[in-house]
């Protein structure tokens, strides 16, 4: 499982940084990262990365919109949700356009790791 490659997709520097360093230590390759959804298809384009992390409100283009996107151009990729609290009714609306789970900010590293595990078995 440690081949696996992300995209990380978060228009926080902080808050993707976060993230490629939890997958980092679990032996994870980042293989980019981009700030918005606009960024993010480009790059699931050029990349065709195993799982993408995706935040839901950036600017350009937020992550809801961007699901169908990153599928069309990036089909084997699988997407989970990075969301707010109080995000749930957007998080049920990226579920139905394809995103195969969600994690909650701030992170915590079990259950990232978790939702990464569900992604990879369906």
């Amino acid at each position: 499982m440690s081949n696996l490659t992300f995209l990380v997709v978060d228009d926080a520097i902080f808050m993707r940084t976060v993230l490629k360093k939890m997958l980092s230590e679990e032996g994870f390759s980042v293989v980019g990262e981009a700030g918005n959804g606009l960024e993010a298809i480009e790059m699931a384009a050029k990349l065709k990365p195993n799982v993408i992390t995706l935040d839901i409100t950036m600017p350009e283009m937020n992550g809801i919109n961007a699901i169908p996107e990153i599928l069309k151009v990036s089909p084997e990729s699988k997407i989970i949700m990075c969301s707010a609290l109080g995000q749930q009714a957007m998080v049920v609306d990226a579920i139905k356009k394809g995103a195969k789970d969600f994690i909650v900010k701030p992170f915590e590293k079990s259950r990232v790791l978790q939702a990464i595990n569900n992604v990879i078995k369906k």
